[in-house]
């Protein structure tokens, strides 16, 4: 096993490399205005492949049916040691990352930046939350992977893969964080911690709440925290 996680961890960064290369070879002879702004934005775009790249292999283990066993003993292991209060901290997390809330929290942070003539911010946050919640139903409509069902859950619409609280939830607080970022350059890390303390939080909820299999949480939050970080460089080569 210690061999084969090797193996494909070094396949990720031979692809991500691969891939990043090709980008800035494009660029360069294609698209030269782009340059600087890719070469200044390099961080986001290497974050992207690799969370892209990671989604993708964890959605090719999960939807094979490669990763059910280690799927269910981390279910199981979870179910076990959670218990008690610590469920209905769970239940109240998990709430967080609800449509209600997260529609309520998109729209009326979009409005505030709309007022204060933050276009970028806007712009990023409701597209980036737009774009998770679309992805989220397309993926749910497409994919039959069943629940979990190894205990007495509530029931939720849909796919068990991808998870959308978590997809959500990372495309907005990621969102969230570079708009605070951009707003106030020396709260970067601790916008960023927030977003993803609160990401961890609403995707380990959804474990001990027995909804969905790790992997359905793992790749949403690969998917959901790459799409404002491709936003966001997208939105800044568009003024390019």
């Amino acid at each position: 096993m210690i061999f084969e996680l090797i193996e494909d961890v070094a396949k990720l960064v031979l692809i991500v490399a691969v891939l990043y290369f090709a980008i800035g070879a494009y660029v360069r002879r294609n698209q030269s205005a782009w340059s600087e702004s890719l070469e200044k934005r390099r961080l986001f775009i290497v974050s992207v492949l690799i969370l892209a790249v990671s989604a993708i292999k964890v959605s090719e283990d999960a939807l094979s049916g490669d990763s059910g066993p280690i799927d269910k003993a981390i279910l199981l292991f979870i179910h076990g040691h959670v218990g008690g209060r610590l469920i209905r901290f769970f239940e109240a997390i998990t709430f967080t990352g609800s449509f209600r809330v997260l529609a309520s929290l998109t729209t009326s942070a979009t409005i505030a930046l709309l007022c204060v003539r933050r276009r970028f911010e806007a712009l990023l946050l409701a597209t980036s939350v737009i774009s998770a919640a679309t992805l989220v139903y397309i993926i749910k409509t497409a994919v039959g992977r069943s629940r979990p069902a190894l205990w007495e859950t509530e029931w939720y619409w849909g796919s068990s893969f991808p998870s959308g609280h978590t997809l959500v939830v990372a495309a907005f607080g990621i969102a969230a964080a570079l708009s605070i970022a951009r707003i106030w350059p020396a709260t970067r890390e601790f916008a960023l911690s927030i977003a993803i303390l609160w990401l961890c939080l609403v995707a380990f909820s959804r474990l001990v709440l027995g909804v969905h299999w790790p992997t359905d949480v793992l790749a949403a939050a690969c998917i959901g925290a790459s799409l404002p970080l491709a936003i966001s460089v997208a939105l800044e080569l568009r003024h390019a």
